[in-house]
């Protein structure tokens, strides 16, 4: 196995090449980003790199700069301590968010993603409504989704069970762990999910145990955790960058700052995969223009009067569909600002 390889340089990427750019560059994946400036690993060390300005000058949007997990055409300098990126490979997957805020744009939560672990405590951070958010995000690019349930020690085994329950009742054939940081078999555990040279990555609001857990299964204290504030049980942003992880296994984790704020852009079948029963009910709708809200004959409607949807689910449905199509008209609105002054 080569060192690409063991960053996840799998088949798929292997077709992707374009060999004339093999001739002066080399391919190197993206370890973590700041701003504008990169560091990148041809899979024998991290080097700094920043963009090429014929890069920048083609850029149209924020979506076409490299991110964390994006597998790039590199040029290396000075014994390899420096790098030049020139071009990104072909996405399989990018995990990404409308931007925290007012602004209305893209945010980069990683590329290339097989598996996200989507994280929440049992205590007072478990959240159905924000789950689903996170699950949206996720069926959006067609990345496998797991979900750990931190602080298995906090609660009973009861309550434990009855918010499993609650979770498959929604995604019925999710696969969800519970476990806490304290126990040691269950960090062994999860350590059997982390396939060797696929790649991860880590989702979940501050203070749910991210930190803590990453430290737990690379067994040192390589990332500093914070206490949780008694007022309200949350934590502050322990992580301050996205970043790669290789484990010693060979299992690739990209880590992200807690989430405050999951902002909804452009999230057609993610948000039909993962309100899928609402979903299916539409298409039973009188009107094929129906807005699910007060049409006579609206079988989703009709479906939560009789119990077949909660109304929670619903209204977060309803909430996050209203929320993306603002954004789409808005974000286009500014695209087409963009290109009629140049920008």
């Amino acid at each position: 196995m080569n060192d690409i390889e063991k960053l996840g340089f799998d088949k798929w990427f292997r077709n992707k090449i374009d060999p004339a750019k093999l001739e002066n560059l080399k391919i190197a994946r993206v370890i973590s980003v700041n701003k504008n400036s990169f560091v990148v690993s041809a899979g024998f060390k991290d080097v700094y790199a920043d963009l090429t300005g014929k890069f920048l000058f083609n850029t149209d949007s924020s979506l076409d700069f490299p991110t964390v997990g994006d597998w790039v055409y590199a040029q290396f300098f000075d014994d390899d301590s420096l790098a030049i990126i020139h071009d990104i490979f072909p996405r399989k997957s990018l995990l990404k968010r409308k931007t925290a805020g007012k602004k209305i744009e893209y945010q980069r939560i990683a590329a290339n993603i097989d598996t996200a672990v989507i994280m929440q405590s049992l205590d007072s951070d478990f959240n159905l409504r924000r789950l689903e958010r996170y699950l949206v995000i996720v069926n959006e690019s067609n990345i496998t989704p797991i979900i750990l349930l931190s602080k298995s020690d906090l609660v009973s085994a009861d309550e434990m069970e009855r918010k499993k329950n609650d979770i498959c009742k929604i995604m019925p054939e999710i696969k969800i762990i519970t476990f806490s940081n304290n126990i040691i078999n269950d960090i062994e555990n999860i350590k059997t999910l982390l396939t060797p040279f696929c790649t991860f990555c880590l989702l979940g609001f501050s203070g749910v145990g991210k930190t803590t857990l990453l430290n737990n299964l690379i067994h040192q204290e390589l990332y500093k955790t914070q206490p949780i504030r008694e007022k309200d049980g949350r934590g502050r942003h322990t992580t301050t960058k996205r970043e790669l992880i290789v484990f010693e296994n060979g299992a690739i984790i990209v880590d992200n700052p807690g989430m405050r704020e999951i902002g909804m852009l452009s999230i057609d079948s993610g948000l039909d995969e993962t309100f899928n029963e609402i979903s299916e009910k539409s298409k039973h709708c009188r009107y094929s223009d129906c807005t699910h809200t007060i049409e006579k004959g609206c079988a989703i409607l009709h479906a939560v009067e009789n119990g077949e949807i909660t109304k929670e689910r619903y209204n977060n449905y309803i909430k996050i569909y209203k929320e993306s199509l603002y954004h789409d008209m808005s974000y286009f609105e500014k695209r087409q600002k963009d290109k009629k002054s140049g920008n």
